[in-house]
């Protein structure tokens, strides 16, 4: 069992990228940290030397291992503080040249996988009247880029259903938080990343440029995964922690800039958005 002073954390997809160095951060800290992969034998150089660690296999999109992991968490440490969704990945094409399995796939993982986890660990927190969860969103969440358009549809879905989250358990003592990054120097504009060649003229340059410079910036990005888990870190330690964490420049810049501009043009629309009720 736990030090019941001590957060347990529950982080999916630690092999790489923010899973890995967010994970760090907290077996550093002392706290009791259960770490997951696909293959939890990548994640034996994570684990080497700390005993507040625990690691177990999960493919988000198998509802038998999120089961699994979180009764072997239970199990270890008595409950689960801190859920972070950051398992997912990308998926780039022109939304005309798309692939069905490769859209679906992603939506396995970064929706329904997300879905899935999340009520997996709600009867714990709920029982406690305790706990915070971490979805990862994106800029992507808020814009949607060329290129980027199935993947900014898994982002958006994660968004509300947050919103519609955290209003159902906030009164229950849980709290939510959605973190959008933009570009960080993790594998998901490299290794991580699937794309789907433009073949169709009409969309180079559009769809082609964009994917062009995904794979060219990547290991080049501004962002630090480091940094970026120690403002996740801050924001569960926070008494109200923020409902959205966007993080870095570019993402602060594009999502305030994004929202600011949809502001305006809803109200630049606003008689006419009125006129359609009934007649007072």
């Amino acid at each position: 069992m736990a030090d019941v002073s001590s957060p347990v954390w529950f982080i999916t997809g630690c092999s790489t990228g923010f899973g890995r160095e967010l994970a760090k951060l907290t077996l550093d800290r002392g706290w009791p940290t259960v770490v997951t992969a696909r293959d939890k034998s990548r994640l034996a150089d994570l684990i080497a030397g700390y005993d507040n660690a625990l690691a177990v296999d999960l493919d988000v999109t198998d509802e038998g291992q999120i089961a699994a992991a979180v009764k072997a968490a239970e199990e270890k440490f008595g409950r689960i503080d801190v859920l972070v969704n950051n398992a997912g990945y990308g998926y780039q094409a022109s939304l005309e040249e798309g692939e069905e399995r490769e859209i679906r796939d992603m939506f396995d993982a970064n929706v329904f996988g997300l879905f899935a986890m999340t009520r997996a660990v709600l009867p714990g927190m709920r029982a406690r009247r305790k706990g915070h969860i971490l979805n990862l969103t994106s800029q992507a969440g808020f814009i949607g880029f060329a290129g980027s358009g199935y993947y900014a549809a898994t982002k958006h879905a994660v968004e509300g259903f947050s919103d519609a989250l955290l209003a159902e358990v906030a009164p229950l003592g849980i709290k939510v938080t959605c973190v959008a990054p933009g570009p960080f120097r993790t594998d998901w504009a490299g290794r991580s990343l699937k794309q789907t060649p433009v073949k169709i003229e009409d969309y180079q340059d559009t769809v082609g440029k964009r994917l062009a410079s995904t794979s060219d910036i990547s290991g080049k990005q501004p962002g630090d995964p480091v940094r970026a888990g120690e403002a996740m870190i801050k924001a569960v330690e926070a008494a109200n922690p923020p409902r959205h964490l966007v993080l870095g420049e570019i993402a602060y810049n594009g999502v305030t800039g994004k929202l600011k501009e949809r502001l305006a043009e809803i109200e630049a629309w606003k008689d006419a958005s009125i006129s359609a009720d009934f007649p007072k």
